[in-house]
């Protein structure tokens, strides 16, 4: 790259998170600082469907001053999400629009905060860059709430959304416990192919034996006639039985169970939209059992709430986006931002780079050897690598009316 100063943009993509601003915050923050060798800081207003028609904004003048300070506890996408999905081809001629358009921002920076699919866009981009011969440094920062990215520890994300179900799940236990009249409650959590997020539900637990009584993945087939006895005995431990179960579960044949109740839809992507095995799951105990019944869907409480960030997730959500600029000020491009446990007890990370062409389109889903034999709960090793994720509180700035005070582009 010569010497001339260029500019960096940044965009968002897929669903948000808790802390996917706190990484926008670390890509913005040591963009400004890196003066000397960056220009401008453009954000991607809805991620690059937006950047294909011409919305971006300024960082210097969006958020001005100590304004930018209030990326790190606003949940949601401040720039604004997408779902679009890069041709195969990189033929198509919508790869010479963009980088048209990079040339005429003077861009030589590319940055995108995303989970697996968004992965995919770094990879063509930076591919096609170099099809092309242009210096544009491609570096994609990882997050997702789903914990599913292969090649990097865990993702920014996934320890708030941790903390989240794991507080919401001990709260409901408390809730179920006051009557002594036999119940179940099914607690669906996200998680299409990877549990991680439901298995966080077993840090709701204060001691051993305690609720949830049961834990179900996608990793592992769901045997409806099975579950069913499970609770039976669950009965005599606790006439409260809380069940966490993944929104993916499936049966031996691939099924997923909440197929057994509804019509399900695809996404543009081609991945089923799931929802509704809670209920479903529901209905059957009542039916079969005759116990009182009832599911709790936590949706997208699970990846927006602001009151459960971990501090831990924050910090390193900015060092992530922080560590992506330094990188690609030293040429690197194509690579994504990972995380490096460098030691479980104390807690230990470093940001590390992979070849992001490595990543996308692949899941990493939770080891089995970390799920009981007969796949209704979570072993020991979970806790060990989830315990830290989830450390610490943060304060959020509140305004004259007493709630969060998040910035906002509207």
């Amino acid at each position: 790259m010569n010497q001339e100063k260029k500019n960096l943009i940044v965009g968002q993509s897929g669903g948000p998170t808790a802390v996917i601003n706190s990484s926008l915050y670390g890509v913005v923050s040591e963009g400004l600082r890196q003066d000397r060798r960056i220009g401008e800081v453009y954000g991607m207003v809805n991620g690059i469907e937006g950047f294909l028609q011409g919305n971006t904004l300024n960082f210097r003048e969006a958020l001005p001053g100590t304004m930018l300070e209030g990326l790190k506890t606003t949940p949601g996408a401040y720039l604004g999400s997408c779902r679009y999905k890069l041709p195969e081809d990189l033929e198509d001629p919508v790869y010479p629009r963009l980088f048209e358009k990079f040339e005429e921002m003077n861009i030589g920076y590319f940055f995108y905060i995303g989970g697996n699919d968004s992965m995919d866009t770094v990879s063509k981009l930076s591919r096609y860059a170099e099809k092309i011969g242009s210096d544009i440094r491609v570096i994609g920062e990882p997050k997702t709430i789903d914990n599913d990215l292969v090649l990097t520890d865990h993702t920014p994300g996934f320890g708030s959304a941790a903390r989240y179900v794991a507080s919401t799940v001990r709260e409901i236990v408390l809730d179920a416990n006051v009557y002594e009249k036999k119940s179940v409650t099914i607690v669906e959590i996200m998680g299409r192919h990877a549990g991680w997020l439901t298995a966080a539900s077993v840090l709701a637990r204060k001691t051993a034996g305690d609720n949830p009584l049961l834990i179900y993945l996608p990793e592992t087939a769901f045997d409806q006639e099975v579950f069913l006895e499970k609770i039976e005995a669950c009965f005599s431990k606790n006439p409260n039985v809380i069940v966490c179960v993944s929104e993916g579960i499936k049966d031996k044949d691939g099924t997923f169970i909440c197929e057994y109740d509804n019509s399900v839809g695809t996404d543009s992507f081609g991945h089923k939209m799931l929802a509704g095995c809670g209920k479903y799951l529901e209905n059957l105990v009542r039916n079969r059992l005759g116990v009182k019944a009832r599911s709790v869907e936590l949706n997208v409480s699970q990846r927006c709430s602001a009151a459960m960030i971990s501090e831990t997730d924050q910090k390193e959500a900015v060092i992530a986006g922080e560590f992506g600029v330094r990188a690609a000020l030293k040429g690197e491009t194509g690579k994504m931002v990972s995380y490096v446990r460098t030691s479980d007890l104390p807690y230990a990370m470093v940001p590390g780079l992979e070849d992001v062409n490595e990543i996308c389109n692949k899941e990493k889903t939770v080891p089995l050897s970390w799920i009981t034999e007969d796949g209704s709960d979570i072993s020991d090793e979970f806790l060990v690598y989830a315990l830290p994720l989830i450390q610490g509180s943060v304060k959020l700035p509140l305004g004259t009316d007493g709630l969060p005070a998040f910035v906002s582009r509207k």
